[in-house]
């Protein structure tokens, strides 16, 4: 798993097992599925619900199965009006995703309840090599990771990685210039070595 600092991308390897449909192209699949094709759909929910589950479960969202099945209800709802190609469309979904983690964010806040450690499903597999980097080191240790970062930090980092956005992409997310995003991975990055070089326990590119 590598994060580059300036890189448009994540680089990342693809895990493909022969039958595996989790890296099928999404702009057929999209279109087919503006024009009714149910099965397209649900081929785009498999793709795509694990990532989105795994996002809102790094925020620690009350009920992240919940709040994929309302993500996917709002984009079957609207994916008449989309208009973009396979990366607007990821885009778009995390988009949709985020409003809904903030808003569960929001409800937390007004209500405070003590929960058990929602923790991450670490069987979760989403075929993405930096998602499995990741589960591989513990969930006990990835939360630490977390914790160095600070909020901005830390939304920055899942984005990329989690959701496999552009730097372009996170900056209209978070409606932050592309410098910023930038500056909070470079920043994040250095947090995430000087975390691990105390602790010895692994090394960050």
């Amino acid at each position: 798993m590598q994060l580059t600092e300036d890189g448009d991308r994540p680089t990342s390897g693809r895990v493909s097992t022969g039958d595996d449909e989790s890296h099928c192209p999404l702009a057929p699949l999209v279109v087919a599925a503006k024009a009714g094709c149910k099965a397209s759909f649900e081929r785009l929910y498999r793709q795509l619900a694990g990532p989105v589950s795994s996002y809102l479960r790094w925020h620690r969202a009350s009920d992240p199965d919940g709040l994929t099945n309302d993500v996917f209800a709002q984009v079957h709802r609207n994916l008449g009006g989309f208009e973009g190609d396979e990366n607007g469309f990821r885009s778009w979904l995390f988009t949709i995703a985020h409003h809904r983690m903030i808003d569960d964010r929001r409800r937390a806040s007004r209500q405070p309840q003590f929960q058990a450690d929602a923790g991450v499903d670490e069987s979760l597999g989403c075929g993405d090599v930096e998602e499995d980097a990741f589960a591989a080191m513990g969930r006990d240790h990835v939360l630490d990771l977390l914790a160095v970062l600070s909020q901005d930090q830390r939304e920055v980092v899942l984005l990329r990685i989690v959701a496999d956005l552009s730097v372009e992409e996170v900056g209209r997310m978070l409606g932050k210039s592309e410098g910023a995003i930038k500056a909070l991975q470079h920043r994040a990055l250095a947090a995430l070595r000087r975390h691990v070089e105390r602790s010895g326990e692994m090394s960050i590119p």
